[in-house]
């Protein structure tokens, strides 16, 4: 398995080139109604940056350090397997938020992340903003219950895709 972390198009703090819509991450669901305090701090580690269609943005496993806000796209979250290639669990796209797991201990991906067609995004990085969140406890509970809600999104997603599963294989 792949440990390297991949890096952003962008370089911290660069963006010569930023894609349309680039300020969109203010009005993005995930941060909707944050105080505007809190709103800079998030705002002081946010770069836009973008991935090809079947660009791998990360691999599961590997060091969770950084999440990112949907833009515009279609990404695909994927289980490994062994034997076969990893398993579809399910799709995500504007509006939505990409990376859970900077948030939470050992900070490694529960999934696997592609692109499906071109995504514009706002990376984020999340190891500076768990800092942050240490240091200020406001900031810290007001991401951890939105990061909650992106969590219980995603396990009712992998039920359903469980489901959908099971009653396939089930004979009639």
């Amino acid at each position: 398995m792949n440990t390297k972390p991949i890096t952003p198009v962008h370089p911290a703090g660069t963006a010569p080139d930023a894609p349309p819509g680039a300020d969109a991450w203010k009005t993005h669901p995930f941060l909707r109604d944050l105080n505007p305090d809190l709103l800079r701090q998030v705002a002081a580690c946010a770069m836009p940056t973008a991935f090809k269609a079947e660009e791998l943005i990360f691999r599961e496993g590997e060091m969770a350090n950084r999440f990112y806000l949907v833009i515009a796209g279609r990404v695909q979250l994927e289980a490994e397997a062994t034997d076969r290639p990893g398993v579809p669990v399910d799709y995500i796209g504007e509006g939505d938020v990409l990376g859970w797991s900077w948030m939470f201990p050992p900070y490694t991906w529960n999934f696997t992340a592609r692109a499906v067609v071109p995504v514009r995004a706002i990376f984020f990085y999340g190891t500076w903003l768990r800092e942050q969140c240490e240091a200020d406890p406001v900031l810290g509970y007001e991401l951890m219950k939105r990061t909650t809600a992106v969590v219980i999104r995603r396990l009712q997603a992998t039920r359903q895709q469980l489901v959908r599963t099971a009653a396939r294989s089930v004979p009639d």
